[in-house]
């Protein structure tokens, strides 16, 4: 039986990267087959196209260089990575994915839909999550974490899309919950702008059927 293509969506800041980590560690506990990933990245490939894409010393990248970047990234991912995963049985649970693309390199920056709509056919084939959760919390308080004296102090720091500002976050914000709306059936809307505890019995709920062994 094959896995479950499970991704984890928000904006920078909106705790989805710590909870999919507790996610992945709720799975191993369980002994559910299960594979942590993040995008752009995921490979040898993935990640030195991650650090061209996320480093600030470029400062402002086109939004179509974005977009080709990462579907570079993310054709590479599916073959080595997910789709290899998920025939084998395996739920991937992965940090962002096509729904990151059409609202952070679509909405935020500009890039016309039917564009990234082609690139998407050429890399993925249109492949879609079977299940997604959003992380959504204000635009500002996502905007406060991304940009924070502790974000800052990390190893990787603030990256170009942290770095961004408030209208960028709330226009990404906005796409992602139109999203939701037209997908019911697949996102899973998260209300991370409480604590972490909160946040956390929202994601194991979300997860509930998958952590009991079902695929």
């Amino acid at each position: 039986m094959s896995g479950q293509f499970v991704t984890f969506e928000g904006l920078d800041g909106s705790g989805k990267s710590t909870h999919l980590e507790r996610a992945f560690e709720w799975f191993e506990a369980a002994g559910v087959p299960a594979v942590m990933t993040r995008e752009p990245g995921g490979t040898p490939i993935g990640m030195a196209i991650r650090d061209v894409f996320l480093d600030p010393q470029w400062g402002e990248v086109d939004g179509r260089v974005e977009t080709m970047l990462i579907f570079a990234s993310r054709r590479q991912h599916l073959l080595e990575v997910i789709e290899p995963a998920l025939a084998a049985g395996q739920h991937v649970l992965c940090d962002r994915f096509t729904d990151s693309t059409l609202v952070y390199q679509g909405v935020g920056r500009g890039v016309e839909l039917d564009v990234i709509e082609r690139v998407d056919q050429l890399a993925t084939g249109g492949r879609r999550p079977d299940r997604t959760l959003l992380f959504d919390l204000p635009a500002e308080v996502a905007q406060g974490r991304g940009q924070s004296q502790k974000r800052a102090s990390l190893p990787n720091g603030i990256d170009r899309l942290d770095s961004e500002n408030l209208a960028f976050y709330a226009r990404v914000r906005r796409a992602y919950l139109e999203l939701a709306e037209r997908e019911r059936e697949r996102f899973v809307l998260i209300d991370s702008s409480g604590d972490i505890d909160d946040t956390e019995r929202q994601v194991r709920a979300a997860l509930s059927d998958l952590l009991a062994g079902g695929a």
